[in-house]
């Protein structure tokens, strides 16, 4: 047989006295704690569902578990919880009575964490900083004098591959006039690499590419033939008729040369050359006919000295080489002279 109070469940629960209601067990008691001096008034009790003041102190009616009270003993089982810490931020509000109010951020002040202009924040007094070093700079700069160094290296090995490209080249078309440039002339007789452009421009004046041959060249001082005349007195010589050659009697370089032919050239209306000469003189010859405005294509001469020998060869293409980027930066004529007869 169970009597009341042998733990079957339906005594009722500890803390509580004899014939107290149900809801004196939802009542709490609140405690308003500040910085002022207590007052006896700011404890209210509150009932259930009343919003209970969040900066005030709680009490919480809970059994001794050292004893079984009896009735009128819930006053001395009870705990109080005082809160030591300060509410969150997110309950703090700037009531009267807040513990620690909320603080206002200045109207225009950045949010906390964030950094003005993306720069660091200043670091705490007595800390040691480093500044990076602009390694970025450093390696673009190394990447642009390197690029330069292998133009300065790349752009003259073109160009002498460049002149000997052109050198093997024979374009054969039909134009106004060929263009034989002047080479060394002994009172009157052509030189063997003179010699060697006046036959290649016979043949094509033979095989109908152009129908007038002009020749070109100053003399040198102290000859009694310039080169134009020395080469016209040839060519007439072989065969072809005095009125389809004409010599043009001035020029001691090639740029001389093409600025007088230019103005003959002006004077019968024509517009394509062809031009003869040695094989890797062919570009820088077309390049300076071109800024005259002639429309020049290059046949080369095949025989004579030049060609002759491959270390001949070899110096021939390095010095136009070195002629040509000479005429590109200063728009005239190098003085260095081969004379391969």
């Amino acid at each position: 047989m169970r009597t009341a109070n042998d733990g079957g469940g339906n005594e009722p629960r500890s803390g509580f006295a004899a014939g107290a209601s149900p809801d004196d067990e939802a009542t709490r008691v609140f405690t308003r704690k500040d910085h002022r001096p207590a007052d006896p008034d700011a404890t209210r009790v509150m009932g259930r569902g009343e919003a209970a003041d969040p900066a005030a102190t709680r009490e919480f009616s809970r059994p001794d578990p050292e004893g079984d009270p009896g009735p009128g003993a819930s006053a001395s089982l009870t705990r109080e919880f005082v809160r030591d810490r300060p509410l969150p931020r997110s309950l703090g509000t700037d009531e009267p009575g807040n513990p620690r109010p909320r603080r206002s951020r200045p109207e225009g002040a950045r949010p906390r964490g964030s950094r003005p202009g993306g720069r660091r924040p200043a670091p705490p007094p007595g800390r040691r900083t480093t500044v990076p070093r602009p390694r970025r700079r450093r390696f673009r700069l190394r990447w642009a004098v390197a690029l330069l160094l292998l133009l300065a290296l790349a752009l003259p090995a073109g160009t002498w591959g460049t002149v000997w490209y052109v050198a093997r080249q024979d374009e054969r078309v039909p134009t106004d006039a060929l263009v034989v440039l002047g080479a060394s002339q002994y009172n009157g007789t052509p030189s063997p690499v003179f010699e060697a452009r006046l036959r290649h421009a016979q043949v094509l004046y033979l095989e109908g590419v152009a129908p007038v041959i002009v020749t070109v060249g100053g003399k040198q001082p102290g000859d009694n033939y310039t080169e134009a005349a020395a080469g016209r007195n040839w060519l007439i010589e072989v065969g072809v008729p005095a009125e389809q050659v004409v010599a043009v009697e001035e020029g001691s370089d090639t740029l001389q040369s093409f600025r007088a032919v230019s103005e003959v050239f002006e004077a019968n209306g024509w517009d394509t050359a062809t031009v003869v000469s040695d094989p890797w003189h062919s570009l820088r010859s077309s390049v300076m006919a071109s800024d005259h405005g002639i429309d020049a294509t290059t046949s080369p001469a095949r025989s004579g000295p030049a060609v002759i020998e491959r270390r001949t060869q070899l110096w021939y293409i390095t010095r136009e080489t070195a002629s040509l980027w000479y005429y590109w930066i200063f728009n005239d004529s190098s003085d260095i002279r081969v004379n391969a007869a």
